[in-house]
């Protein structure tokens, strides 16, 4: 794909660092970066930091931190530069002034001076007589002698561009095509009094700039789309710009409550996921299925496969809804995809401190390497390998109370004990043995293994549910375990 006038393909990637990075964001990164390698085209990565208010380095170091981790590349932008530098809208204030200062001598834009409290009188009259309730045009024509007077009270004006008269018409990419009429699109402010400029011009005048042919956002800026559209048409004709890009407005992410998701929803920020133990792989898997799909039967891919297919004329405009335990069931099957070298590896920040409950010298990397083949078939984020394997490394099992009082049912005592005599007898060498002892013990009190390996679980490992049985038997050792299973029969005969 290229652009309309056939220019390789260009998107841009602009965060503005603010907080936490949060999985909506992560979502038009993951379009907008397959999307630039689908097509062997460019990603221009900018941070969008004008807010000084509100925009912090840590999270602008958090932006950078969380590309990397995600496995995403970038051609032009901060760390790597580019024929555009600077890529930070902080260090190109000049160059907003300057382009601000031309569109006002060409007429596209005028210096409006009214208050705040005339802009909401004049509103509320017209919302009471019917008419939108957008900039009124006011201040678009004023005399010399209307511009000394408002001067001479010591107004200071604001920069708004000049919206043309006709109805404003383009094909998104995701949507089809769009028109709006020009009572729905107003003049609006480019620049604020203090001659700070406002999102509505740096964007546009760096996708210009920067010549981006496609602009992949969120919804929620659709309604933007025809001030910069026009905002364009202005910047070509000054020699600015070369060319409109297309624009495609993904779909909105939906929390709970088929609420969209905001940085304010616990389950939106990206650092949970981190912290969690999601694999990349996984969660960029899940993510691009918010409005995207491989094929209508294959939920699982990877992200080469995921490159190789996207078109973002396949999104879908219908709003998507995180679904948290899908995210989870597909991280646990990327995580089984994983070679058993890599997944032991990807675990260790949850195997030592300050995570892992056990000392850094009772950690057995042995066991640790015997039983991590049956771990991984079990997870679905890696954080959960510490409950898995703690009773590997603790001098005793951490009891899960539930779990006792399910498992120790009447009699659990007498199975226990013959459980106990069986596992004493039996081959320690062989999981299997171990399995045809403790099914020997069931049989001897009317139990299947089901229930009969209940109670041995729990004594053993501290929970109903966990890694295979006699797998953990084997790698734990028949000394540990049978004092376990002891110290369990003196709790209950207590």
């Amino acid at each position: 794909m290229a652009s309309a006038l056939g220019s390789p393909v260009r998107v841009r990637f602009c965060p503005s660092p603010t907080g936490n990075p949060h999985v909506g964001l992560v979502r038009t990164a993951l379009f907008n970066w397959a999307f630039a390698r689908h097509h062997q085209g460019t990603l221009v990565f900018r941070i969008e930091d004008t807010d000084a208010a509100r925009d912090s380095e840590e999270s602008y170091t958090q932006l950078l931190d969380a590309m990397r981790w995600l496995g995403f590349d970038w051609d032009e932008g901060p760390e790597v530069g580019g024929p555009h530098a600077p890529y930070r809208q902080s260090q190109r204030m000049d160059i907003y002034k300057d382009v601000a200062e031309k569109l006002l001598a060409a007429g596209h834009a005028y210096r409006c001076y009214c208050s705040q409290e005339e802009l909401d009188s004049r509103r509320e009259a017209a919302r009471a007589a019917g008419r939108p309730s957008g900039y009124d045009g006011h201040c678009r024509d004023l005399s010399d002698a209307e511009v000394e007077a408002y001067k001479a009270e010591g107004r200071a004006p604001i920069v708004r561009f000049r919206m043309p008269d006709e109805a404003i018409t383009f094909t998104d990419l995701v949507r089809g095509e769009i028109t709006y009429l020009p009572e729905n699109v107003p003049d609006y402010g480019i620049v604020r009094a203090n001659g700070a400029p406002l999102y509505t011009l740096v964007n546009p005048v760096d996708d210009a700039l920067m010549e981006i042919t496609h602009v992949l956002r969120g919804e929620d800026l659709l309604s933007s789309t025809p001030r910069q559209i026009a905002l364009y048409k202005a910047l070509t004709e000054l020699g600015i710009a070369k060319e409109i890009p297309a624009f495609g407005h993904l779909p909105y992410v939906m929390g709970e409550g088929n609420k969209k998701l905001s940085k304010r929803d616990p389950q939106s920020s990206l650092n949970l996921y981190r912290e969690r133990g999601f694999l990349p792989e996984g969660l960029l898997n899940y993510l691009s299925l918010l409005g995207w799909s491989l094929s209508a039967d294959q939920d699982i891919f990877t992200i080469d496969e995921m490159v190789a297919a996207f078109d973002v004329s396949d999104v879908q405009p219908n709003p998507a809804r995180f679904d948290l335990k899908k995210c989870e069931a597909i991280n646990g099957d990327h995580i089984r995809l994983l070679p058993v070298k890599d997944f032991t590896e990807r675990c260790r920040p949850w195997l030592k401190a300050p995570v892992a409950p056990w000392a850094p010298e009772d950690f057995d990397e042995a066991k640790w390497q015997a039983v991590a083949p049956h771990a991984q078939t079990r997870l679905k984020v890696l954080s959960e390998i510490t409950d898995n394997v703690d009773f590997l490394f603790l001098p005793e099992p951490v009891l899960d109370e539930a779990s006792w009082a399910k498992a120790m049912k009447e009699g659990s005592d007498a199975l226990l004990a013959t459980a106990r005599e069986k596992l004493d007898a039996a081959d320690w060498t062989s999981p299997e043995s171990l399995k045809e002892a403790v099914l020997a013990a069931g049989e001897a009190h009317g139990l299947k293994l089901g229930k009969a390996q209940a109670p041995v679980r729990v004594a053993v490992t501290g929970r109903t549910v966990g890694l295979p049985l006699f797998e953990s038997l084997e790698v734990l050792g028949k000394e540990k375990a049978l004092a376990r299973i002891d110290a369990a029969l003196t709790r209950l005969a207590a």
